[in-house]
């Protein structure tokens, strides 16, 4: 079982990630994974973070299958589950270092285009081409840190128009992701360790809470207020990822 200390610094950490996504939609193992590598290994960290996104998108998704757009999920799906496959891989077997400054430089690049990059005008659709590099870029970002969602996002924001179905598409693709993923991780030994499992029944309950406490605030805080104060809480997780993977043995 993970040490007491470890459980209760990674309770809050949940709760925190889970009112993000209950006010969101997504967004929950960009905040948790860069704050739990700094204290568990990122192999515990982001098989444990995917139970809690599986059981919590389940249940807020469930009802959108109808608006789902098929086409771009079936561009999408076949590169999505190329890049799972290659970030398990990863995952399964690299050193700390490199994927702890990659994934802390790649929420500081997500936290400053969210919080100086917007212009306002609406960018020019993107070709269908695209999908092939997304799809395997955020399959390999989910898998190795599960944070897919902000790449996934990009390809689908700029494919659909209708606001309805773009909440639709990327809600099932990221609990498509999760399915695979935590299939993917299972065939891969990761959730062999029972540490993880003991952990998740936990904490469980904490992300499960926060998702219904996010959910309830969602119209009580105002959208700037929020953007801005989450884009803070990553980049100072970020910053911590990098400075993790920088004295971490290679």
């Amino acid at each position: 079982m993970m040490p007491p200390d470890s459980l209760a610094i990674a309770a809050p950490v949940i709760f925190v990630a889970y009112v993000v996504f209950g006010m969101t939609g997504f967004g929950a193992a960009m905040v948790a994974v860069p704050v739990l590598v700094q204290f568990i290994p990122l192999q515990f960290a982001v098989p444990l973070v995917v139970l809690f996104d599986l059981a919590c998108t389940a249940l807020v998704g469930g009802s959108n299958w109808r608006r789902v757009s098929r086409e771009e999920l079936m561009r999408l799906f076949p590169w999505l589950l190329l890049g799972i496959g290659m970030g398990v891989t990863l995952l399964h077997n690299a050193g700390a270092r490199w994927p702890l400054i990659l994934l802390g430089s790649f929420v500081l690049a997500v936290c400053i285009k969210g919080l100086w990059g917007a212009s306002g005008k609406r960018a020019a659709p993107m070709h269908t081409h695209w999908a092939l590099p997304f799809g395997i870029f955020g399959g390999i970002f989910s898998a190795l840190f599960g944070t897919g969602g902000p790449i996934y996002t990009i390809y689908l924001s700029r494919r659909l128009d209708a606001l309805d179905q773009f909440r639709a598409t990327i809600s099932v693709v990221i609990l498509l992701s999760g399915v695979i993923r935590a299939a993917a991780f299972g065939a891969a030994g990761l959730y062999a360790q029972p540490e993880i499992l003991l952990a998740a029944s936990v904490l469980l309950p904490v992300a499960l809470i926060g998702l219904y406490a996010g959910s309830r605030l969602r119209t009580r805080v105002s959208p700037a207020l929020l953007k801005r104060s989450i884009f803070v809480l990553l980049a100072i997780a970020g910053a911590g990822a990098i400075y993790r993977g920088w004295i971490s043995p290679s």
